[in-house]
């Protein structure tokens, strides 16, 4: 099976961008790889002419479609899959795939689910708060001596393995069925949170580590609603019995 990635469903994610050129250059990588929609979460107000000098009178129609959040986990509940992207290597930061690695299974999963292309401030880039929202993390190679690329290069490379993967990419496996949106996730593992450390499995001071091993364990598993609705009630259930357990 021949595919090509479905573009309408893929939305580049800027978290708190701070310079509008960089914006504007990005709305271009964008229409240049057939991707128009961009989503700014944490910021707005940006010189429009900046931007439009930046884009080319080209992309302007991208920048007109620009939708803007004050909050991530706002901006980032209706997509089923999201790929964050960083510059900063670490085991609570991981595991890391190649963009081209990424494209692949991008290519795939667009088919029938909305994917958000996730990127960081140009000086700090993700924290781990925000990449634990993610389902797949990817790092750009480049040289040990400077690391860190310029935000639109950074989109544009991710966009360009994306378009070329869509260039005859021979799919064998099935395709990805519609998963879970992230706002349910999120509701899922705030209920598994809670239950863990109501029966003292979580340490209190420092909860997020088993979880953040959980959250690895269910991105693998790739959750359709219905298996989160399944693992939701379980988790009720569970609460319900030890709550009626200690009274």
């Amino acid at each position: 099976m021949v595919l090509k990635a479905k573009t309408k469903n893929i939305s580049i994610v800027l978290y708190k961008p701070k310079y509008a050129g960089n914006i504007g250059s990005i709305a271009r990588a964008a229409k240049n790889m057939g991707i128009g929609s961009i989503i700014i979460v944490g910021c707005s107000g940006f010189d429009r002419e900046e931007m439009q000098q930046r884009s080319t009178h080209l992309a302007a129609d991208v920048l007109d479609k620009i939708q803007y959040f004050e909050r991530i986990n706002e901006a980032l509940g209706g997509f089923n899959y999201i790929v964050g992207t960083t510059a900063r290597l670490g085991k609570a930061r991981g595991p890391f795939i190649s963009p081209r690695a990424a494209a692949g299974d991008i290519v795939n999963i667009s088919q029938k689910n909305k994917i958000a292309l996730l990127f960081g401030p140009e000086d700090t880039g993700l924290a781990n708060e925000e990449l634990r929202l993610c389902h797949a993390v990817v790092t750009i190679p480049a040289s040990r001596e400077f690391t860190s690329l310029n935000l639109s290069h950074a989109v544009m490379i991710l966009c360009y393995e994306i378009f070329t993967a869509s260039s005859g990419a021979t799919i064998t496996e099935e395709v990805t069925p519609k998963l879970a949106r992230s706002q349910e996730l999120e509701g899922m593992y705030g209920q598994i949170k809670t239950l863990l450390a109501d029966i003292g499995f979580l340490n209190p001071e420092n909860p997020d580590y088993w979880m953040m091993h959980l959250r690895r364990f269910f991105s693998r598993s790739s959750l359709l609603s219905r298996e989160v609705g399944i693992i939701r009630g379980i988790c009720r259930q569970l609460t319900w019995n030890a709550h009626h357990k200690k009274t």
